[in-house]
């Protein structure tokens, strides 16, 4: 075994040199810990314990390969236990037709399940004194609590799309009032400035959820499923596609926020434009707070093929964030 070892060695030498170092801001330490430690990476939200700090970020409902996918993702993510959040459950305020595209709670266990709504619909539900019917949805999918979506962007691409009459902040304050559940609020895939930020980290919120620009954008989606926007006749509203923050952007002002401002939520799940799960490590390494790993996509192409697969690719993240742990640091000069 020695000997092929080594003439493996010999004839894969010129076909594994590298050109530059992807440390993603850390640095690597391979003198500090033993390669057969097992360190905890274990996440609490909800009064629960996440396995890992991983987060499979909202996506779907309400169409035929729903429920599948969401029975997919929710049997690995229970499996695993990972946390996760389902997509828009809007049409279960009102009718319990596409409940078996959210029910999901079998699969998962006693793992973290969110339900989803758009502030729109949460709005709305105040505005009709119907924040009941919020409460009777999370009763329906059992889930720990609700996930706020606000999206403007999206919605106004959309020739259907939701138009809200008051500040998200001022809706998501009233709801924190009226509905006896966690609260998780998130963008959909183009981020939050720091003055939105600074406004949630002041809210006792579960937690903050970034989908931040880099990843799937729901303002390019909007304008790719619409002629008016293929045919170029509103063509000076594409640029907002490409409006946004980053990741990385976010954890700079997170950090910044909690070291002058009192804040009552304090805890993140970072998605958007994660390129893999190291990636989202390194982001978890800088950012001066607990925070999960948010994806969507990468599980969603899985979902589609199997639990089985999306079981793999679980299995193979939890086993990267590990080994991350053990050798990948923030350097000790960074502040020097």
């Amino acid at each position: 075994m020695s000997e092929e070892r080594k003439q493996d060695h010999i004839e894969l030498t010129f076909k594994s040199q590298t050109a530059e170092s992807q440390n993603y801001g850390l640095v690597y330490e391979p003198m500090l810990s033993p390669l057969d430690a097992d360190p905890d990476i274990s996440f609490d939200i909800v009064g629960k314990k996440l396995k890992a700090p991983i987060w499979v970020s909202s996506m779907t409902g309400g169409t035929a390969k729903a429920k599948s996918i969401n029975k997919h993702l929710a049997g690995a993510a229970g499996k695993a236990a990972i946390g996760m959040g389902l997509g828009s459950c809007r049409s279960l305020l009102d009718s319990n037709d596409r409940l078996e595209d959210f029910s999901v709670r079998e699969q998962i266990g006693d793992g973290v399940l969110f339900a989803n709504l758009g502030i729109a619909q949460v709005e709305q539900c105040i505005l009709d004194t119907q924040v009941y019917k919020i409460e009777e949805m999370l009763k329906k999918v059992q889930a720990d609590g609700l996930i706020v979506h606000v999206n403007p962007l999206q919605e106004y691409m959309q020739p259907e799309g939701d138009r809200y009459k008051q500040s998200p902040i001022t809706t998501i304050k009233r709801l924190i009032d009226e509905l006896k559940a966690p609260i998780i609020v998130k963008e959909v895939g183009q981020g939050i400035g720091p003055e939105s930020l600074l406004e949630l980290c002041r809210l006792p919120l579960e937690a903050i959820e970034f989908a931040a620009f880099g990843g799937t954008n729901f303002t390019k989606l909007e304008q790719a499923r619409h002629d008016a926007f293929k045919s170029g006749k509103k063509g000076e509203l594409l640029d907002f596609a490409t409006i946004g923050h980053t990741a990385a952007e976010m954890v700079e002002w997170v950090n910044r926020i909690l070291k002058k401002d009192k804040v009552l939520c304090d805890k993140f799940i970072i998605s958007g434009g994660i390129k893999s799960i190291v990636h989202g490590y390194s982001l978890r390494e800088k950012i001066n707070a607990p925070a999960a790993i948010g994806m969507a996509s990468a599980y969603l192409e899985k979902a589609l093929v199997s639990q089985g697969a999306v079981e793999d690719l679980i299995s193979e993240q939890i086993e990267a964030l590990k080994l991350a742990t053990l050798f990948l640091k923030r350097s000790s000069f960074e502040n020097d």
